[in-house]
């Protein structure tokens, strides 16, 4: 990418080199290229939200003919392979190598809190998918923008949802890193009823025959589960095989109910409730387009994790255009970035003061459509201009 250099945007007059007016302050040219790091889980059992994200990606950026704000676009990608000693050097390689100008991508919070410590000090990152408490609140950071979700929301909703239908006595299943354990917790956050236990998994773990059993035993009268990627899906399979369907009511966030999930399992979750902040039948302009650019494009439905990827290329895009092409003027540069100023899939969206999303969150249920395909369909509405539980914490 071409560096900036300065020159005057118009000759000075004779009043100006005696002193009697400023000279005009120099201004920064354009760059000629926008160059974007994208970081993410590509490989590994979590591969299936990282493909999706950089799907919705790349097909916005395509969608715009290969430009952000009018300067053409080069996506450097990487996978962590969610690993965070593979992430820090990825990251470090796009900074000191590549030369990125912004970064992106990130699927998982064990990868995102040591890496982007490393980012933040010289660039902005947009986190297309987690948003830790750890940024949301006392650290929160002006180069740091969460496009998606604070990893609360999500299951928070789902809480309350659980205790308007009147469950009483919920079990509680969580992945043990940070992203896992905050989306229980944001649970619990709505949620007034009885837990009947709290129990946390490896990240990784596959086999869940004892924690199938502990569930048996303890008898709830509903199941709340966040397991990422192939995790849940085994336990969605194991769960559905062990015959405890039939009298515990299993509860999801978005994350573990939606396109990547519902396909490898079949017709296991038909009529399971969900929340998510979006789904593919919301009907505004911009989404409805989005959904049928994505199928035309890649075959499938897209997921959540898809709409995200997509919504994040579109704020960059918005960005830029405001600023012209001068992407080197960072203040300017999140300036811009916090307006949102874009078409979301979601509809209504705009961050918080400490670049967080303020949104709706929406009840969905799995069903089958009138294609024959085994999908989410919204039921209504939640939470209504939703803020995250941490911005009082923020200074900015």
């Amino acid at each position: 990418m071409r560096r900036f250099s300065l020159r005057l945007t118009r000759p000075l007059t004779l009043a100006a080199c005696l002193g009697l007016l400023p000279a005009a302050l120099p201004q920064a040219q354009a760059a000629d290229k926008i160059k974007i790091g994208f970081l993410s889980t590509l490989s590994g059992p979590g591969a299936a939200l990282g493909v999706d994200i950089r799907d919705g990606f790349m097909l916005a950026i395509k969608l715009a003919g290969n430009k952000m704000g009018n300067l053409p676009v080069e996506v450097v990608m990487a996978d962590d392979q969610q690993k965070a000693d593979v992430g820090l050097q990825a990251a470090t390689k796009l900074m000191q190598s590549d030369k990125v100008d912004l970064m992106t991508g990130m699927v998982f919070s064990n990868v995102l809190l040591p890496v982007v410590p490393q980012v933040l000090p010289s660039m902005v990152y947009i986190s297309p998918n987690t948003g830790p408490a750890e940024f949301a609140g006392a650290k929160c950071n002006p180069n740091f923008f969460v496009s998606s979700w604070q990893n609360e929301d999500i299951p928070a909703a789902m809480g309350k949802y659980v205790s308007e239908r009147g469950f009483k006595n919920v079990y509680l299943l969580g992945a043990n890193y940070a992203g896992g354990r905050e989306s229980i917790t944001g649970f619990k956050r709505l949620y007034k009823g009885k837990i009947a236990a709290e129990i946390y998994t490896p990240l990784g773990q596959l086999d869940y025959a004892s924690e199938i059993a502990a569930i048996a035993a303890a008898k709830p009268d509903a199941l709340f589960v966040f397991l990422p990627g192939g995790m849940g899906i085994n336990f969605i399979k194991q769960f559905a095989g062990s015959g405890l369907s039939g009298s515990v009511q299993l509860m999801l966030p978005g994350f573990s109910a939606d396109e990547d999930t519902l396909k490898p399992t079949g017709n296991t979750l038909l009529g399971t409730f969900n929340s998510s902040h979006w789904a593919h039948d919301l009907p505004n302009e911009a989404n409805k387009k989005f959904v049928a650019e994505f199928e035309k494009a890649y075959g499938r439905l897209p997921s959540l994790y898809a709409a995200q990827g997509y919504d994040t290329a579109l704020m960059i895009d918005s960005a830029v255009t405001k600023v012209k092409g001068r992407i080197e003027d960072k203040d300017a540069l999140r300036k811009a970035l916090k307006a949102m100023d874009f078409a979301s899939v979601r509809g209504p969206v705009k961050l918080n003061r400490n670049n967080y999303p303020i949104q709706d969150y929406y009840l969905r249920v799995v069903h089958r459509d009138a294609k024959g395909r085994i999908t989410n369909r919204t039921m209504g509405k939640i939470l209504e201009k939703h803020p995250d539980a941490f911005v009082a914490e923020c200074k900015m």
